[in-house]
């Protein structure tokens, strides 16, 4: 599962941070100390900070309710620590969500693994078995298929070669360099955002040597490319669409998937909606980068490399076979 950096064992979560709000509470529990202290530390008192907006437009919303509450001007403690023996006496207030996040104003504290968030899936590797769906016991998941590249027509070392090949009036993709530049930061867990899609579709339109000729999904313009640039899409890939208003997040689906396709993120956010039809999360909303659990599509890709070998294996012994007759 991925990991916040801050949250990850180390000095400074396992000693340094500890040793702090140790030392916060006790200063706080004598306040003619605490006040003394924490002014020369340069800490604020209480440990107390204005809020840190993420981004300009979340700070324009609410500067247009700045004349009824300036929220500039307030001080937030969102450490959540406070004294054990006055616990009533400075509260921790609550963080201001979704100006402020606990996972980026105080890391050590959100420590993923702990709870279920959104459900994740890599849905390259979905064989579309339906244990997930006959496991689910609020009827939440619905299957459907999706123009997607396999993990295995793309696969590289031991187990390329057994995947799909081009076709006239197929489709290809080719990778989207911009975005596969970011996917070695993307964190599904503390993102909050859909999954990047790093491919581009199109349909092909004519093989002559080495090269491809294709229409672009996207713009409807033609190309000629060389297919060593493409990689094999299929339009049966499958995919799927959970609604999150049923689900109690049990995690039976991922229990049940016998292809370690599906697991339970630690992401909060965007789990609510102001309709019932906003709750249906689409393949974007639930996809897990097959390169975040590369372990469990290494594990597919040898199990579906192996079947593809044996099926080759039996070809080419029967083909053998006619031939001797």
């Amino acid at each position: 599962m991925p990991m916040h950096p801050h949250a990850k064992p180390n000095f400074r979560n396992l000693f340094w941070y500890p040793f702090k709000i140790t030392l916060i509470t006790a200063l706080r529990t004598f306040p003619i100390f605490g006040k003394w202290f924490g002014e020369r530390l340069g800490m604020g008192y209480h440990n107390t900070t204005h809020p840190e907006f993420l981004d300009d437009g979340s700070k324009a919303r609410a500067d247009k309710s700045s004349k009824f509450n300036d929220i500039s001007q307030q001080e937030f403690a969102p450490d959540r620590v406070t004294s054990d023996l006055f616990p009533t006496l400075w509260k921790p207030q609550t963080v201001q969500y979704p100006y402020e996040r606990l996972e980026d104003m105080e890391p050590w504290l959100f420590v993923p693994g702990n709870y279920n968030g959104r459900i994740g899936v890599i849905w390259e590797t979905c064989t579309a078995c339906k244990l997930c769906v006959t496991a689910c016991p609020n009827d939440c998941l619905h299957m459907t298929t999706e123009l997607r590249v396999d993990v295995l027509d793309g696969a590289d070392g031991e187990h390329g070669g057994y995947g799909s090949e081009l076709e006239v009036g197929g489709y290809a993709a080719q990778p989207i360099q911009e975005v596969v530049d970011t996917l070695d930061g993307f964190n599904h867990v503390t993102a909050h955002s859909d999954t990047p899609d790093q491919w581009r579709f199109a349909e092909v339109l004519d093989l002559s040597g080495s090269t491809a000729t294709v229409r672009w999904n996207d713009s409807g313009v033609e190309q000629e490319i060389e297919q060593t640039d493409l990689f094999v899409a299929d339009d049966q890939i499958v995919s799927g669409r959970i609604d999150l208003g049923r689900c109690m997040f049990c995690g039976l689906c991922m229990e049940a998937c016998g292809f370690t396709s599906f697991f339970m993120t630690n992401e909060y956010d965007g789990m609510s909606g102001f309709t019932r039809q906003d709750l249906w999360f689409d393949a974007s909303r639930t996809r897990v980068l097959p390169s975040v659990h590369q372990e469990a599509v290494d594990a597919e890709l040898a199990k579906r490399a192996k079947k593809e070998r044996d099926k080759r294996a039996k070809k080419a012994a029967r083909a053998a076979a006619k031939e001797g007759a």
